[in-house]
């Protein structure tokens, strides 16, 4: 799997971790087998595969780990599976790396790289990006160097040479200048939908420019932000109310996805804001996206 590739293969920084196949596999990875040390409280549970945080989980004792198995158990993408459970990381902040590998000028695959993106999370849910998220320059390099390392490594063409073309989320968590490898996806990332605002070619332009072999840029537009617009409600078919008064809110955008059904905390759009001053437009995204009010129709 990945965590392998990146711990084991090409010997990245990553946390502890363990994959388990049933509750007391789980346990006893925590707690350590025949004297040697586990991975300990507290700790990150969740299922190998999973979209967007759901099934993840934090153990801050033994009392949360029959929950937190029951919850993986239940986000996985593909069913209930293996876990992973992880050592916990005391970090400063987690950044998105956009990574792009598209064919360049001379016909050979090229790496570029995004701003960083800052991102909050809840429950393994993000809730709103920022574009870029300031860091020293030790660290932007070497979050640049893990996800080389990582892009590069993920599939093998015909030839033998390392292939893979398109734009990659690959996740970090940083402190000070130390980085660590978290995750990757292999495609757009929810946290990357900041871009819609901030660059001149977005992350979904840039996937697709990179798969078409045609030309990509990922300069900056602007500093940006975004936050989630969640349904509210447990319906089909619901209609939106606000989205004029959110529209009102300087240089702001929204986007409705047009999810056919809701959930209380399903995400049912994003609000954008640009702004030169990367903390004022997080602050007015989060007010625009407040001002949208999902209903039943």
């Amino acid at each position: 799997g990945i965590r392998r590739l990146a711990a084991e293969t090409l010997g990245l920084p990553t946390s502890p971790y363990q994959f388990c196949d049933s509750l007391a596999e789980l346990q006893a990875a925590i707690d350590g087998v025949d004297g040697a040390p586990g991975i300990g409280y507290p700790c990150i549970v969740k299922p190998v595969m999973s979209s967007s945080g759901k099934g993840q989980s934090k153990i801050d004792g033994p009392a949360d780990v029959q929950k937190a198995w029951d919850y993986a158990m239940a986000g996985g993408r593909v069913g209930p599976g293996r876990i992973i459970v992880e050592g916990f990381i005391d970090f400063d902040y987690e950044i998105t790396q956009l990574t792009v590998r598209a064919v360049g000028p001379g016909g050979q695959v090229e790496t570029q790289f995004c701003e960083p993106i800052g991102h909050v999370q809840v429950s393994g849910d993000y809730v709103e990006s920022w574009q870029p998220h300031p860091m020293s320059a030790t660290a932007q390099a070497r979050a640049r160097e893990i996800a080389q390392a990582v892009t590069d490594n993920l599939g093998v063409g015909l030839d033998g040479q390392p292939s893979g073309l398109g734009l990659f989320g690959v996740e970090l968590f940083v402190k000070g200048d130390r980085v660590w490898f978290s995750e990757v996806s292999p495609r757009p990332h929810d946290t990357g939908m900041v871009t819609m605002i901030t660059q001149w070619q977005n992350e979904f332009e840039l996937h697709a420019r990179a798969i078409l072999g045609l030309p990509v840029s990922t300069a900056l537009k602007s500093p940006g932000a975004s936050a989630v617009i969640y349904g509210g409600v447990e319906a089909q078919g619901i209609v939106f109310d606000g989205v004029a008064d959110a529209l009102a809110v300087p240089h702001s955008e929204i986007r409705l996805f047009g999810k056919p059904e809701s959930f209380v905390k399903r995400r049912m759009g994003v609000a954008l804001v640009h702004d030169a001053d990367v903390e004022v437009a997080r602050s007015q995204a989060k007010l625009a996206a407040s001002k949208v009010k999902p209903r039943v129709a």
